[in-house]
C-alpha cells in the first residue's frame, strides 16, 4: 500500500493524505499531467474515472466522471490554480451536474499536491481544504478518505506500466 498516513484537522478544515512511491518525482508528476494515466487511478477501483477534458495549465479545467458498479455516474470538475512542475499542483475541485458543469450549490474544495524526492522515491502529500465544517463532514461521510486511499493505491500499477 502506498498511503503512509492520513489526517483530518477539523480546526483547519483540512484532510491530508501522504503516499510514497518507488519512482522519481518527474515520473509521479505524469500521473497528474496525463489524463489517460490520471483516469487509471483517480477513482477507486469500483468507481473508475473518465476524464472528458483535462486542460493541464493554470486557469485550465478538467471535467470527469466516475462510474459506479451499477452504472451510476458521479461527476466532478477541477480548475487548476497553480502549477510548479514537477513539484506542486493546486486546483479547485467540485461536483458537477448531469451536464458536466460545476454545481453552484456547493463551494469547491481546494487541493494542493506536493511531490518531494525521498531516497530513491517520491513522497506525495495531498491536502484538501474545505469551505466549512459542514462541507468537510458531508464529503468525508461520502467516503472521501477511503476512496482516496483506494484510488492512490492504484498509482503503483500506473507507474509500473511506464
Amino acid at each position: 500500500m502506498t498511503v503512509v498516513s492520513s489526517q483530518k484537522d477539523v480546526q483547519a478544515l483540512t484532510f491530508t493524505l501522504v503516499a510514497e512511491f518507488d519512482a522519481g518525482v518527474e515520473r509521479v508528476w505524469q500521473v497528474w499531467e496525463d489524463p489517460r494515466q490520471l483516469e487509471r487511478w483517480w477513482g477507486p477501483p469500483t468507481w473508475p474515472a473518465t476524464f472528458d477534458r483535462h486542460d493541464f495549465v493554470v486557469g485550465g479545467g478538467s471535467r470527469y466522471h466516475m462510474t459506479g458498479p451499477e452504472g451510476e455516474k458521479a461527476r466532478g470538475w477541477w480548475t487548476i490554480t497553480a502549477i510548479e512542475a514537477p513539484r506542486r499542483l493546486e486546483f479547485d475541485d467540485g461536483f458537477s451536474g448531469e451536464d458536466g458543469e460545476p454545481l453552484t450549490t456547493m463551494e469547491p474544495m481546494r487541493m494542493v499536491v506536493t511531490l518531494e524526492a525521498t531516497g530513491g522515491g517520491t513522497r506525495m502529500t495531498t491536502v484538501t481544504t474545505f469551505a466549512d465544517t459542514e462541507q468537510m463532514e458531508r464529503v468525508l461521510a461520502m467516503g472521501m478518505e477511503e476512496g482516496l486511499r483506494l484510488a492512490m493505491g492504484q498509482i503503483d500499477g500506473v507507474l509500473a506500466d511506464a
